[in-house]
């Protein structure tokens, strides 16, 4: 949020930048607002009170639980997906059903709701790495690249029994683990028009050298 900040506050047709909640980087460039992102009500307010032209909205959380919407419904423009259309970040398993339906190659996986199905799952399996992933929103850390059964116990049971991840976790996808690099590919649309934005990489992991758990990015 702080690039985007920063950015914006450049533009000469920017007159003010808002951030809500913002952290002190976002300071020196915007008027950070104490104001939760999933608080759509109060985010929704004062986007009416400050007669705010244009919302960009970054997190994943507001997207997933409609705050696009909300803002159009009342007549201001945002930047960013709709609720329906940003179920494909909010739910691993719709997107990966989507994959599957439409044709688009996408690694193989299973999902489960019952921790004894999956450890069936993972004895027949029988070769490591896998993949075991929480379905929805976990700021990064829902996912666990897993090199042998031990690991892959530990996080079903973070998700499935101990409720690690809150909701987020009550559905676990087990998917095929594929080596080679991954990179970010971003592109923005109206619905008719497509602009491709440059390639990025994003290094999940904590510790330096691409090991440790996964994080929401280390940069």
């Amino acid at each position: 949020e702080h690039a985007l900040c920063w950015k914006l506050a450049q533009s000469p047709r920017v007159e003010k930048v808002f951030v809500a909640p913002g952290n002190a980087g976002c300071a020196a460039v915007a008027e950070r607002v104490d104001i939760q992102p999933t608080q759509l009500d109060a985010l929704a307010g004062f986007v009416k009170a400050n007669d705010i032209d244009f919302t960009v909205v970054g997190p994943e959380a507001p997207l997933c639980i409609g705050l696009v919407d909300r803002l159009e419904r009342l007549g201001h423009k945002a930047f960013g997906p709709r609720r329906e259309a940003a179920r494909l970040e909010g739910s691993k398993s719709y997107a990966k059903r989507l994959c599957r339906t439409h044709n688009i190659p996408s690694p193989d996986f299973k999902e489960f709701r019952d921790i004894e199905a999956a450890r069936r799952y993972l004895e027949r399996a029988g070769h490591y790495p896998l993949v075991v992933k929480a379905d929805g929103l976990a700021a990064g850390k829902g996912v666990a690249v897993c090199q042998n059964e031990a690991e892959a116990e530990a996080h079903l049971r973070a998700c499935l029994e101990e409720n690690s991840f809150g909701e987020a976790g009550e559905t676990v996808l087990i998917e095929e683990f594929v080596k080679g690099t991954e990179m970010s590919v971003m592109v923005v649309t109206d619905g008719r028009t497509l602009v491709e934005l440059e390639p990025a990489r994003d290094y999940k992991a904590a510790g330096e050298g691409n090991v440790g758990p996964n994080t929401g990015g280390m940069g």
